[in-house]
């Protein structure tokens, strides 16, 4: 959260002549309810069992920018499937600059906390492990939305051009990017 998730997927969307899908508008849409509505009515865990559902289904998707939720990829499995056909990037800030970037946004259910800065940084701390397994990791602090949506451009072009090993396994070339 706070990353420029959204920000950068509508411009690499753009630049790459993808579509844009949104984890947490997709999961809205299944549900019929906000995400904080989940969150607030079924909790935390149900929420993630819609999340992986909706990462089952981004399978299918051709051409598509993915941008999903922070805590999407600390389900091993939601990681997996992405690394399946798309290349997985991250987008990384330091929890100041993250929370100066939501602190007026009243949509952050896990930011609904006493001390929201240190909610961040907790949760930083238990995801860092997931987040490195990314393909790719781009600071975004002191980076613009252009900028960064150009390197992640750059990014899966070359891997476009250079499969890995993983990705010459699969018979279908990789369909998008996440972030």
């Amino acid at each position: 959260m706070g990353t420029g998730k959204t920000s950068v997927g509508h411009l690499l969307a753009r630049i790459l002549h993808f579509r844009l899908v949104d984890t947490d508008v997709l999961i809205e849409r299944r549900t019929g309810k906000k995400i904080s509505a989940i969150f607030a009515e079924e909790g935390e865990a149900r929420f993630r069992e819609h999340e992986y559902a909706v990462v089952e289904d981004l399978a299918r998707y051709r051409r598509t920018v993915i941008a999903a939720g922070g805590g999407l990829v600390t389900n091993p499995a939601n990681l997996a499937s992405l690394k399946t056909h798309a290349l997985v990037v991250c987008l990384w800030a330091a929890p100041e600059v993250i929370w100066r970037r939501v602190r007026h946004q009243a949509h952050r259910p896990l930011l609904n906390t006493p001390d929201p800065l240190a909610t961040i940084r907790q949760l930083l701390a238990e995801r860092e492990g997931f987040y490195r397994q990314a393909d790719v990791l781009i600071g975004t602090d002191i980076r613009s939305v252009k900028e960064v949506a150009l390197q992640v451009a750059h990014q899966f072009r070359a891997a476009q051009a250079n499969p890995s090993p993983r990705e010459k396994q699969h018979s279908a070339p990789s369909a998008g990017t996440g972030l």
